[in-house]
């Protein structure tokens, strides 16, 4: 994290004229096209009530399709943002979700259980690939509402999969897994608008090499060595917390509607959309109030805050377990957007690589936790898994280990 290091990154990938606008028109095409890959991600777990009963899947192979999915994203997201600090590709984003559109397409002609997994695995890659550039670009096209532009960003991709369960239960549900090739026209779309993101870019990087006087942003925080790694490890850890209880709700919440409650496939699909949704709420809620009251704020606010609702949620019936996990999604989903920028502020000239580590952990530790807590399901009860999860957003305890960002520069 040296000063000659930082030096060379920004003016590659940080022009001057990116550092006080922010860039709506470019913010907005990366929200649109994080929504329709995210989209196309969510249908997959969406369709695991058919692929289990069409294959006769257990608990532990459904989570192992996730963990395939998510492990790929994870190892691959921290190389991707590392080598595009470095080596900026402006057409990458397009390319990834590429990728994504050959998964899909594989996912609706797969005919076992490995065809699954293979299709998985591009769909991971292509994320890996889309995730750590597209947050960068959203730094860069920030100006000084960093939060702001993540929580935007993030957002739309929260949209995009609180719409897979619905886009599932509608169209895939009825008409089988084959239905999934339909959704290639909205990985088509992103590629277009990417496209066009990508020549934005390019002219960014031809500008930002023609001023070699561009320089670390404000709003970074100047602290020593130990004291960013020991916050990067709370942030680490708040990752943790968040994506194992996020993921319980993500991947078993309608197996535990239908094994609870008795309701329908596609009823559970609608009552996992009305979660989603309130999941991309709270996400363009959370960066706007890190940028007023503080990141550190926030973080407190959405992580510990989920606690009372998770540990109820377990001991009420179905109207309040869909009251409680609508508030649980609300709150804990502004937490991302407000770590992501924290941790890139810790380490100013490496918002790829931090975007890549933080994307890919957080992918990693959803494949970990939905074959663990799948296992876990096996056996003993998919209401178990529920009361165990409901305990881990007091991990948010952590958070007063994080220094105080009342004193940044002021972006």
């Amino acid at each position: 994290m040296t000063e000659i290091a930082d030096d060379v990154v920004l003016r590659e990938a940080a022009p001057a004229p990116a550092a006080e606008v922010t860039t709506m028109s470019v913010l907005l095409a990366l929200s649109l096209s994080h929504g329709l890959n995210d989209t196309i991600q969510a249908l997959i777990p969406a369709i695991y009530p058919v692929l289990k009963q069409s294959y006769h899947l257990s608990f532990s192979d459904v989570g192992l399709i996730t963990f395939v999915f998510q492990c790929v994203a994870s190892l691959l997201q921290p190389i991707v943002g590392s080598f595009t600090d470095k080596r900026p590709k402006p057409y990458s984003l397009a390319i990834g979700m590429g990728i994504t559109l050959i998964g899909l397409l594989l996912m609706a002609r797969a005919g076992s259980f490995n065809h699954i997994l293979i299709a998985a695995s591009f769909v991971g890659a292509g994320s890996a690939i889309f995730h750590p550039e597209a947050s960068r670009l959203a730094y860069l096209a920030a100006g000084r509402r960093r939060g702001f532009a993540q929580s935007l960003f993030q957002v739309g991709g929260n949209f995009g999969s609180s719409l897979g369960p619905l886009l599932a239960a509608w169209i895939i549900v009825p008409r089988g897994q084959y239905a999934l090739a339909w959704f290639s026209v909205l990985a088509l779309a992103g590629m277009a608008v990417l496209i066009a993101v990508g020549r934005w870019y390019a002219a960014q990087l031809t500008i930002g090499r023609s001023n070699p006087k561009a320089k670390v942003p404000a709003g970074h925080m100047n602290l020593s060595r130990t004291r960013v790694l020991l916050a990067m490890a709370v942030l680490v850890m708040l990752i943790v917390s968040k994506y194992f209880y996020l993921i319980s709700l993500t991947n078993y919440y309608t197996f535990y509607l239908i094994h609870k409650f008795g309701v329908s496939v596609q009823m559970s699909q609608v009552l996992l959309f009305l979660f989603l949704f309130a999941v991309a709420a709270g996400t363009i809620l959370g960066g706007p109030l890190g940028d007023r009251f503080g990141r550190r704020t926030i973080i407190w606010v959405s992580i510990l805050g989920v606690a009372p609702f998770s540990l109820t949620l377990p001991h009420v019936g179905l109207a309040m377990t869909v009251v409680l996990s609508i508030f649980a999604g609300l709150i804990l989903a502004s937490a991302f957007s407000a770590i992501l920028v924290f941790a890139q502020e810790l380490a100013p000239g490496r918002v790829g690589m931090i975007a890549g580590l933080f994307f890919g952990f957080a992918f990693g530790v959803s494949g970990v936790a939905s074959a663990a807590l799948g296992k876990l399901a096996d056996r003993t009860s998919i209401e178990y898994v529920f009361q165990v999860c409901a305990y881990l957003p007091l991990i948010g305890l952590l958070t007063m280990f994080l220094p105080s960002d009342s004193k940044r520069q002021a972006i």
